[in-house]
Formats: C-alpha cells, structure tokens, sequence
C-alpha cells in the first residue's frame, strides 16, 4: 500500500504586525494561521531583513515586552518559518511599496515564490489589486479563511 502523499504547504510571507499578533497578542483571529504554522500547512518565510525589523520593534516600550519574551519570540518564529537567503532568485517585477520599510516584505514574497504575503500593513493591503502580482496579498482575517477553507477542501 502507498504511503500518502502530504500535499505541499501554502507558501507565504508574514509582515512584523502580524507576527506580532501571532506569537505577542495572540490574536483569535490570526489563531488558524499560527495553526496552520504548526501543522506544517502553512510555510512561513522569513530573511535576514525581516527577522531584523521584528527584532527591532520588539524592543519597542509600547509594546511592553522583557528582553526574555522578545527572546522566546523570536526563536518560536524562527523555528516555524523557512530562512531564505538575500537575492537567491531573481525577482519578478514588483511595485513599489508607498512605505520603502515594507519594500522587503514583498520582494521577500517573490524571491521564495511564496503564494500569500499576509499583511495589516495599509500601504502593503493597497498594493493586493496591482495587476501582474506573483502573490496575493491580504489581512490576516482573509487569509485565515483562505487556509481553513484549504484544509477543509483537502479532507
């Protein structure tokens, strides 16, 4: 009898917000997500980059996190995304960002020719109906249905 096949996770990029949300404020919403994550659904991309700026921001004062809570973050995420490396695919042409720190999110989602970049970021959301897109991009809520409608479809 053949072993079954697991079918290949949904590729994405997470923005810093939702990160955050994820693994600080452990939002409901963004829940399916993180537990798409875990059971392996989900790949999560991440790059020097981008685990600098959640680095950054975690020592933020209105976020009211201790160095040891900012330290459990960043390993947990790391454990569950993908480390890509800097330039390792060429990239397909791109908009540009209205806010050049979130520039890297998306040349990050077209590098690892990930399929969702999951965003609460406005000027990266206002980017999603830009044709020629190699990704889709949207907020967490969107996208948490988008997965649990994938995982109900493939049962």
């Amino acid at each position: 009898m053949p072993t079954p096949v697991s079918p290949e996770p949904l590729h994405c990029v997470l923005d810093t917000n939702v990160v955050l949300d994820l693994f600080h404020f452990a939002d409901p919403v963004a829940l399916p997500i993180l537990q798409a994550l875990e059971n392996g659904k989900l790949a999560c991309w991440a790059d020097e980059a981008t685990l600098a700026e959640l680095a950054r921001v975690l020592t933020y004062p209105e976020l009211n996190v201790a160095a040891q809570q900012a330290a459990q973050i960043m390993q947990r995420y790391q454990e569950l995304c993908r480390r890509a490396d800097a330039g390792t695919v060429p990239l397909a042409k791109l908009p540009r960002c209205p806010d050049p720190d979130d520039q890297k999110f998306l040349e990050l989602a077209a590098r690892t020719g990930a399929r969702l970049l999951i965003s609460k970021d406005k000027a990266l959301l206002g980017l999603a109906r830009k044709p020629g897109l190699p990704f889709q991009i949207m907020p967490p809520n969107k996208a948490a249905t988008k997965i649990t409608g994938m995982a109900t479809s493939k049962q």
